[in-house]
């Protein structure tokens, strides 16, 4: 058996000091003004990912494209965003987060412009793949890095109204698609979308490290001196002496609860994918990823395929297909800002057990009620949409506290990958469903029951982790 080396038990000693002296950090102007610049990057990413969804009827017309064409525009870049999303957990581990999100940022941003050119199907699928690997390696990396800058108390209010850039910029995407891709065509938006890459730079400039990170790979020296330099921050933002340094990381956790339990040595010496089955976390990794998966299958698998269903199934315009689209999309962001508001009071297995059964609950209703006109799928998918919206954007908070710092971001990016794997598989089987000449309702029943499942196993089986200090839940 690996024992602990000197260099081990450093490590260790540097990262709890780091965690306390964040524990005694009050919120302050430094934390909004992190949580703004990178909060900017993630709304433009989430700007470019749904752009796809409102592009695709002019798409089809304009290059011809069959039913299976129009199923891989749509699934293309989630299959890049799983890709990435994998990949880029590996490499925020090992050289750091703020780097690989900026790395994303820039890429996605060049792939955007190169799209605008695009006059056929082939090159435009190979640089959506391209764009999906850059999103979907920036934003698992991006929560991970937002909450190791968090104290534990009120946790989840502070990362979750930085995360409700994501929803917010799906929805600024599906507003300003409503209203340019009808004028000025689908290139506009993409050439819109493609120009805040230029966020790299200010993102290197402006967010430091985490020192988490750093004393966690045995930088103890840069961890101190960044450590150093976000109190001076705080302390001069809030005008007030810090209070003192608690050396334990927190209060102790329940002593029947598993992260009461020391971390034994298999746990704190796996690595690579291995360590998020070893020991605590495998319950987690395989509970967390069933979430994932679910959620993810009713968000895309309803929002994808919205426009579509509104113009060929129900006869609307162009125009009038993506303005309800549009609706549902605000009503998402409703209930993403009800789960940050409520998240700390609530914990995070009953946000996800009420907001995700109660969206199974209202899908199943419409497909009972039989999907007759466009108003009835319009009430009920954005009453739906509060539900699956509300609990997917509690994964982004949820994930990167169940794992330790130095697998965090591989974490956060298994999570992001099985994410996409209900990214890709929920449009695929709706269009299968609805292309075989099946009622709507059919489709709502499928996604209903799937989001039944993902709100059974967070309500019996997910470890609550509110208002705890990292380094109590995952030793």
């Amino acid at each position: 058996m690996t024992r602990p080396t000197a260099a081990t038990h450093e490590a260790v000693t540097a990262r709890d000091a780091i965690a306390a002296r964040f524990e005694r950090l009050p919120a302050s102007r430094w934390h909004v003004t992190v949580r703004l610049v990178v909060g900017v990057v993630t709304f433009f990413e989430a700007f470019d990912q749904l752009l796809i969804a409102y592009a695709l009827p002019e798409l089809r017309q304009e290059w011809h494209l069959t039913d299976g064409d129009a199923t891989s525009v749509l699934t293309v870049g989630s299959v890049g965003m799983l890709v990435g999303a994998l990949l880029s957990g590996r490499l925020a581990d090992r050289f750091g987060r703020v780097r690989v999100i900026a790395y994303c940022v820039a890429a996605s941003g060049l792939a955007g412009l190169a799209l605008v050119a695009c006059t056929s199907l082939t090159p435009f699928l190979a640089l959506r793949f391209v764009q999906g690997l850059a999103i979907g390696g920036e934003v698992p990396v991006a929560a991970a890095f937002i909450s190791e800058i968090t104290r534990s108390f009120k946790r989840g209010r502070f990362v979750l109204l930085y995360e409700l850039v994501f929803p917010a910029g799906l929805t600024v995407g599906a507003l300003a698609a409503a209203w340019l891709v009808p004028a000025a065509g689908w290139r506009v938006m993409f050439a819109v979308a493609a120009v805040p890459g230029l966020l790299a730079f200010l993102v290197q400039r402006t967010v430091p490290e985490s020192p988490r990170w750093l004393a966690d790979r045995g930088r103890t020296a840069e961890a101190e001196a960044v450590m150093d330099e976000i109190e001076a921050k705080v302390s001069a933002a809030t005008g007030k002496p810090l209070p003192p340094v608690r050396h334990s990381p927190g209060p102790p956790a329940h002593p029947g609860s598993p992260t009461a339990k020391a971390a034994t040595e298999a746990e704190r010496t796996a690595t690579g994918l291995r360590s998020l089955f070893t020991g605590r976390y495998r319950r987690r990794t395989l509970v967390v990823g069933a979430i994932w998966f679910t959620g993810y299958f009713v968000n895309y698998g309803v929002t994808s395929w919205l426009p579509s269903i509104y113009k060929d199934g129900y006869g609307l315009t162009l125009s009038d297909a993506l303005l309800y689209s549009t609706v549902t999309s605000v009503a998402g962001l409703v209930g993403c800002l009800l789960v940050a508001l409520t998240v700390d009071i609530l914990g995070r297995r009953k946000i996800f057990a009420i907001f995700l059964g109660g969206s199974a609950a209202l899908l199943l209703t419409l497909a009972a009620l039989g999907a007759h006109s466009p108003a009835q799928v319009l009430i009920w998918t954005s009453l739906s949409a509060v539900g699956f919206f509300g609990s997917n954007i509690c994964l982004y908070l949820y994930t990167p506290e169940l794992y330790p710092t130095r697998m965090r971001a591989l974490g956060c990016s298994v999570g992001g990958a099985v994410n996409r794997l209900g990214v890709i598989l929920g449009p695929i089987l709706v269009g299968a469903v609805y292309s075989a000449g099946n009622d709507v309702a059919t489709v709502f029943v499928m996604l209903g029951a799937v989001a039944l499942a993902g709100a059974v196993v967070a309500g019996t089986l997910a470890e609550e982790t509110a208002n705890r200090p990292l380094e109590e839940i995952s030793p």
